[in-house]
């Protein structure tokens, strides 16, 4: 099994929204695991910026935009809507 992602091991528990749960996922993934860190940037950007219009290409982002996880609720629940 490959598994690929754009995030260090230290940004799971804000990915997965539990730092308990990260490690216990990571736990389990890298017990025999081999893992290859590759570093620069995306070869798949990189083509698609080589694909646009020039006066495009010199305000293409290069880089993919942070994510950013919703804001949690500050009580812990999430908020339904109730039709009446």
């Amino acid at each position: 099994m490959i598994l690929t992602s754009n995030r260090g091991f230290a940004e799971w528990g804000d990915v997965f929204g539990d730092p308990v749960v990260a490690t216990a996922l990571l736990d389990r993934l890298l017990h025999h695991a081999v893992v290859v860190q590759i570093e620069g940037s995306s070869s798949r950007l990189r083509q698609g910026a080589e694909l646009m219009p020039e006066h495009v290409h010199s305000k293409a982002l290069i880089t993919p935009p942070a994510f950013t996880p919703p804001p949690k609720p500050k009580n812990g629940r999430r908020k339904t809507a109730i039709s009446p």
